[in-house]
């Protein structure tokens, strides 16, 4: 039988419209059996506070900007069987919650995740991998295994643990501040005999907010914590290759650079002072203390979950593009009484489709009568209008 019940931890900082459209997307999930745990900066817990389901929320305050240690500290409250983690520039789709502990129906099964889309809601941002010592992640095909030296890859935006196994390995370790931190967490479970499942079903959107590391174009503002964990993640699993690693690590951040420097997203004083944090971050990380605590139990508390009786079902709506406004307009009457909503709109065009969830708190997919939903499909494609409507709204959610 599959696990009982499901907290998921959502850690944010300096992020607060973000934390809310999560939230939303959150309460919006098909399910009953789930308790959401905000560890959030002050501007992330007011902004939780205005919500509908705020009576509903664990807030827990983020004494330090630490990812590993604000999910810790989601950790020492969660009173689920599974602890979930999702990042505040996220969303689950509305079966998230329980295609995850569907996941967990073997008592062998230590850690599962899932598909992880990008930015406009339909490619495959990160999907299923494997990452080995040095922390190189490659993509696996679906029937493929491991090779020796590797595990499954979890996707610190879409990953649950049972509980029982993050007592046993004791939580994420705080030496990773930012990056590789559920990596070595993944390491540390396979050694402790726990598997890792990929489930297909179990997807996230991923919006890749701006944050204090990098721009909303994704250029980095600082390289230091990618230096800093990953020579301490090499001193940890792989010290014999560290110095090899390292001078790659250097290399492929290089290379990076140079690309968005040719595409005249960053210049060369940019450019240099990215290098210098990286380099400043590698000096720090070889001596940076790893510390990974005795996870600990959960405080006696009532299992609060965010649904008390599942959502209704979700109402869909499509039209032309112009329309747009009276469509958004009713799905926010919808959302505003506790309807989910969905959005389809059209234009006679072949632009291609995004799929987004708003700050509105509906979904909404975008494109043209004749532009692909697939990014595998035709270039241009033709559709009668309500053809190509049915087909989106069988697809809509489908893994």
């Amino acid at each position: 039988m599959p696990v009982a019940r499901l907290s998921v931890v959502v850690v944010s900082a300096g992020r607060p419209r973000a934390l809310a459209r999560c939230l939303t997307a959150l309460s919006q999930l098909r399910s009953t059996r789930f308790e959401v745990i905000v560890v959030a900066d002050a501007d992330g817990l007011a902004v939780s506070c205005t919500l509908p389901m705020s009576d509903r929320l664990t807030l827990v305050p983020q004494e330090v900007e630490n990812i590993s240690a604000a999910r810790n500290a989601g950790i020492a409250v969660a009173a689920g069987d599974v602890v979930a983690f999702i990042d505040d520039d996220a969303v689950p789709e509305p079966d998230w919650a329980e295609a995850l502990l569907r996941g967990f129906d073997r008592p062998e099964v230590g850690a599962v995740t899932g598909p992880v889309l990008g930015r406009n809601g339909i490619s495959l941002q990160w999907g299923r991998m494997v990452v080995d010592r040095q922390g190189r992640d490659r993509w696996l095909e679906a029937q493929a295994s491991p090779v020796h030296g590797e595990v499954l890859k979890l996707h610190g935006t879409n990953m649950a643990v049972r509980r029982t196994c993050l007592t046993l390995t004791g939580g994420f370790d705080t030496g990773f501040k930012f990056y590789l931190d559920e990596t070595d967490l993944a390491l540390r479970l396979a050694a402790a005999g726990a598997q890792t499942r990929y489930l297909p079903a179990a997807r996230v959107h991923h919006g890749f907010a701006a944050s204090a590391r990098r721009r909303a174009d994704r250029v980095p503002l600082s390289l230091h914590d990618i230096g800093a964990s990953s020579a301490l993640f090499l001193r940890k699993h792989a010290p014999d290759a560290q110095e090899t690693a390292l001078d790659l690590l250097i290399a492929d951040q290089r290379a990076r650079l140079l690309r968005m420097a040719r595409a005249r997203r960053i210049g060369p004083a940019e450019m240099r002072s990215l290098m210098e944090s990286l380099a400043a971050g590698i000096a720090e990380g070889r001596d940076r203390r790893s510390d990974v605590p005795t996870c600990p139990l959960a405080e006696p508390h009532a299992f609060v979950p965010l649904n008390i009786e599942l959502p209704p079902e979700m109402i869909r709506r499509d039209g032309w593009l112009h329309r747009a406004r009276m469509l958004r307009d009713q799905a926010a009457v919808d959302v505003a009484a506790g309807r989910p909503s969905a959005l389809i709109l059209l234009e006679p065009t072949p632009r291609k489709h995004r799929v987004e969830f708003t700050e509105g708190g509906w979904w909404e997919q975008r494109g043209g009568l004749f532009g692909p939903s697939d990014r595998a499909g035709a270039r241009v494609q033709f559709w009668c209008y309500r053809s190509r409507v049915a087909a989106e709204w069988a697809g809509f959610f489908a893994a």
